[in-house]
């Protein structure tokens, strides 16, 4: 749920004012569970609602904004060899290439979001590395390699996190599930 509530936040600062029934499909979410995160967000402190839509109050426009500076806009991704969905999306989590072990932790996280799974990289001395391999990983897909790279403009530490699943917004979901979980091993 972590993720919806991310996404949620992300997504009424780039397209607030937004109306609930918006916001929800966005989500993925139904109207109860949709009804709920407002309330939710409402008690926090963090949203107004009125006829023109749902918009960040100044709460709410701090937290997207941290939110914003570790972890990128999503990217939608080419499917190569490095993928394992229809559908891939890519995040950049900022100077946290420490907080990533063997990719697992990723991968499994974007799988309890429903993903196929995720793609864990990090920018290491000019490459895009996956984790306990220490060469460049996109010999076969060198465009999908400088897309990413044009992209997100990475530098020496960052993580590129690609979710994978047979939907675009489980993908977006996974991605952002993995996202987190490498900022809470930070």
């Amino acid at each position: 749920m972590e993720p919806h509530l991310v996404k949620a936040l992300m997504t009424i600062e780039t397209e607030g004012p937004i109306g609930r029934v918006k916001l929800s499909k966005t989500l993925g979410l139904g109207e109860g569970t949709m009804r709920t995160l407002i309330r939710h967000f409402e008690n926090e402190g963090l949203i107004e609602t009125s006829k023109a839509g749902i918009t960040l109050t100044k709460s709410g426009k701090k937290i997207a904004s941290s939110l914003r500076s570790r972890i990128s806009e999503q990217v939608d991704v080419p499917r190569s060899s490095l993928t394992v969905g229809l559908y891939n999306v890519a995040v950049l989590v900022k100077n946290a290439a420490q907080a990533v072990k063997g990719g697992v932790e990723q991968r499994d996280a974007a799988i309890k979001m429903g993903a196929s799974g995720a793609t864990t990289l990090s920018y290491s001395h000019g490459k895009l590395c996956m984790p306990m391999v220490d060469e460049e990983v996109f010999r076969d897909s060198p465009t999908v390699r400088e897309a990413l790279v044009l992209k997100f403009r990475p530098q020496e530490g960052d993580v590129i996190i690609i979710g994978s699943a047979g939907d675009r917004s489980t993908a977006q979901l996974g991605a952002l599930a993995a996202a987190l979980e490498t900022i809470r091993h930070r």
